[in-house]
């Protein structure tokens, strides 16, 4: 359990984990069925920051209580049956509870839409939205007043 690593055994642990999810953005780079990608490996370092953000265990996978979480923070609450019936879809109908980084940039990069994949994606539209809406509002007149 990493829940009491601090200050370096965290980072450490945290380093160790970053280094084994680069390892396999290197061979999603190097892989022809993803040459086609635009701008794969910053969409790929995008990937593995959101992914890192919710493998609440640091142990490579996202568990059901990490899905929630990422879910409950784009404002999207799902109920357990729920959860697991999307955990099933992005792994691919395999019997486990847990997301795995291959898995989850397959369903990031793949053609299917996964229920998740269709979530985050909005999110990120949704952020672009917000860093475009910059600067000071319009001006208001009386008449725009209901």
């Amino acid at each position: 359990n990493n829940k009491h690593l601090r200050g370096k055994a965290f980072g450490l642990l945290k380093s160790k984990q970053e280094d084994k999810l680069n390892a396999v953005n290197e061979s999603f780079l190097s892989d022809s069925k993803y040459a086609e990608v635009e701008d794969l490996s910053s969409k790929l370092e995008s990937f593995k920051n959101k992914y890192m953000e919710f493998d609440l265990t640091d142990d490579g996978e996202i568990d059901m209580m990490g899905l929630k979480r990422m879910l409950e923070k784009l404002g999207v609450a799902k109920t357990h049956l729920e959860l697991k019936k999307m955990i099933s879809e992005v792994v691919g109908g395999a019997s486990r509870d847990t997301i795995g980084y291959t898995d989850f940039l397959m369903m990031m990069l793949g053609k299917r839409n996964a229920i998740l994949r269709l979530i985050l994606m909005f999110e990120d539209k949704a952020k672009e939205q917000e860093c475009k809406d910059t600067g000071p509002p319009p001006r208001k007149t009386f008449s725009d007043l209901p």
